[in-house]
């Protein structure tokens, strides 16, 4: 009997994914970058593959969100303040992500790595996968 899929969008992203990996694969020349996307951040990690290494990894987790807006999110002064979430600004996530870039072209760059392959992880290239990758390209990387 066959397993029952749970999760069909995560079973297709993991599906896709595994399809990427059987063509990309990182070198010590060329490693790649592996992205994974949550709900509220974004990882980036860059593996050598042939040694079974990660050589560097860098998350949003560390990235504050109002320091990346003008503005910072906050509240005009003058206006009630209403009890409940607080309402992340517009674009934080994609902010996120193209500073996740550049701190990837940066440490990449301290590693070494000039050159790498971009593994999007079953990830359609768009959004916060499309911000980080040409964020990490602006700033320096060759994929």
């Amino acid at each position: 009997m066959r397993k029952r899929i749970r999760n069909k969008k995560e079973h297709g992203r993991k599906r896709r994914h595994m399809s990427i990996r059987n063509k990309i694969s990182g070198t010590p020349e060329r490693p790649r970058v592996a992205v994974f996307r949550s709900s509220d951040h974004i990882y980036a990690q860059i593996i050598d593959d042939t040694n079974g290494t990660t050589i560097a990894a860098v998350s949003s987790l560390k990235v504050d969100p109002k320091a990346l807006s003008s503005g910072g999110g906050g509240e005009e002064e003058g206006k009630k303040k209403k009890k409940g979430k607080k309402k992340a600004a517009a674009g934080t996530k994609l902010l996120m992500a193209s500073e996740v870039g550049r701190l990837l072209a940066e440490v990449a760059k301290d590693k070494g790595v000039a050159r790498i392959a971009f593994d999007r992880g079953g990830y359609l290239y768009h959004g916060r996968i499309k911000a980080l990758a040409d964020s990490a390209r602006k700033n320096g990387l060759e994929f």
